[in-house]
């Protein structure tokens, strides 16, 4: 054992020989420190004399010499990375306090220039410069609008439309079209002018929804023209369409409406917003585009439209964009809030794949999902013009199509019995909402030249079977086809295909 505690003193010497050079020579005790050759001369100079159990302790004391090299090591490397980026801290400091001076003296250089025109305001009013403190309220008030509009408008994109508005009477343009000839209309027009191809049922499927709710959702795979559709439609009324790129960075509403920056007090507006106040201006029928809508969460950035456009009386379809008023405020901002427009309507588009989050139930219970998964058929379409429309025209065409085909009382009748149904085998039920929706959309597509069960048909498959995904699908599995059943003796074989291909798509997905 002596000749381990002289190994070991030595062995220790070479370390602590260093530490001491490091107090009397920085330099040469690193090298000291790590003069690896050292520590195997020492090694090797013993290890004919080791034990076999003073061997296990050689190992032991060399892992221990390296784990504190290495901590030495780290030490002096975490030292080294703080001084760099103690230094990088000053430099950037001094450059920002340069950045700072220099915003300084232009911010002083504009004060200058702003007392030059006040002055040149004041002496317009016959007034010497320094008499300008003692102007009255008589001819502050002979100012012009843009001077006031310099200093105190702080929705500068509102304020511009009241601007261009404020001699606009609505227009009549005097639309005697049907739903049905509507159809057909805007189905020529796009293939003619625009080279874009539907088929009439897809079209009609459009229009309904615009009957049934204010919130449509054009989905499906990727370049099958869903954007396309709701860009048409604004080409073809002769109101482009306002769209809108979704963001994944989007969070809440100030990305549809925008947000008042307290630094310049003035409203960042939106183009959404500024379609939404123009509109409140006319009778046109106003389209704004969400386009992607679920690259971000949509009850995240469009939860309160939703629950707005939920509202039973169009009065109470009102937001709060400021909580403060201004007297220079647009004049349809009524105390600090806006009235969302009864002509504008919101087509969002979903691409359903994996870089998107899934739509959550409260959005779909509130929109009309439209399927687009297949490009449409090249066809000799009539030359068709673009045309104006007048909103109030065509929600009264709604209305009287409501009138004229209510769903039938034999329908209903086997809806109430699928619900039950649907309840007792899936535990899934649809809500007062959803049926009026149903009736809404059914008597609209009627009217455009569709039969009532198949828009029945349409309308469960999208908004009461799509429910069937948040189910444990390997569950259901065997409900599926007594379902299906069930569906051949209520409706008939040779009806609601649309909701037995989805059931059986449903199926293969387990």
């Amino acid at each position: 054992m002596d000749t381990y505690v002289r190994f070991l003193y030595e062995f220790m010497s070479v370390f602590f020989s260093g530490l001491k050079k490091i107090f009397l020579g920085f330099y040469s005790g690193i090298i000291q420190m790590f003069n690896f050759n050292q520590y195997l001369f020492v090694l090797k100079y013993y290890k004919d004399e080791f034990k076999i159990s003073e061997w296990i302790l050689v190992v032991i004391a060399i892992i221990v010499m390296l784990v504190i090299l290495l901590l030495v090591f780290f030490f002096f490397s975490f030292l080294i990375r703080k001084y760099i980026r103690f230094h990088r801290t000053l430099v950037e400091q001094e450059s920002m306090l340069e950045e700072i001076a220099e915003l300084n003296n232009k911010v002083a250089q504009l004060v200058v220039e702003k007392e030059k025109i006040l002055a040149m305001k004041v002496s317009q009013l016959g007034l010497k410069p320094d008499e300008s403190n003692v102007v009255d309220d008589t001819q502050i008030e002979e100012k012009s609008d843009l001077d006031v509009s310099l200093d105190n408008i702080r929705f500068s994109k509102l304020h511009a439309i009241d601007l261009e508005y404020q001699n606009y009477k609505v227009v009549d343009y005097h639309n005697t079209f049907t739903l049905e000839e509507l159809v057909e209309l805007f189905r020529n027009f796009a293939a003619s002018k625009l080279r874009l191809y539907y088929t009439t049922n897809m079209i009609r499927l459009f229009i309904a929804s615009l009957s049934a709710t204010r919130l449509v959702i054009l989905q499906g795979i990727s370049g099958t023209g869903k954007t396309s559709l709701a860009y048409a439609w604004g080409k073809f009324i002769l109101n482009d369409a306002i769209i809108a790129s979704v963001q994944p960075s989007w969070r809440d509403r100030t990305e549809l409406f925008g947000y008042f920056n307290e630094f310049t007090k003035k409203f960042n507006e939106t183009e959404i917003l500024k379609k939404m106040y123009e509109a409140g201006y006319n009778d046109d029928v106003y389209i704004a585009v969400l386009d992607e809508m679920n690259i971000a969460r949509v009850e995240y950035y469009f939860a309160e439209m939703l629950s707005i456009l939920e509202m039973p009386s169009r009065d109470e379809w009102v937001i709060e964009l400021v909580p403060s008023v201004w007297e220079t405020d647009p004049k349809k901002l009524i105390g600090g809030k806006l009235k969302i427009p009864d002509n504008m309507w919101y087509i969002g588009t979903i691409n359903n794949d994996d870089s998107t989050f899934a739509v959550t139930d409260k959005v779909y219970d509130r929109a009309m999902p439209i399927d687009i998964n297949d490009k449409g058929t090249p066809f000799t379409p009539v030359p068709t013009d673009a045309m104006h429309i007048n909103s109030s025209y065509l929600e009264n065409l709604f209305a009287q199509a409501k009138n004229k085909h209510p769903l039938s009382q034999e329908m209903q009748d086997k809806i109430n019995k699928m619900d039950d149904y649907v309840i007792k085998h899936f535990r899934i039920a649809f809500g007062n909402r959803i049926v009026k929706q149903l009736k809404d959309f059914v008597a609209t597509y009627v009217e455009c030249g569709g039969s009532e069960v198949e828009g029945v048909d349409y309308f469960i498959a999208r908004k009461i079977l799509r429910k069937f995904e948040q189910l444990n699908l390997a569950y259901i599995r065997d409900e599926i086809d007594g379902f299906i059943t069930y569906l051949d003796q209520e409706f008939g074989k040779e009806n609601f295909n649309e909701c037995k291909e989805y059931l059986l798509r449903l199926k293969k997905m387990v």
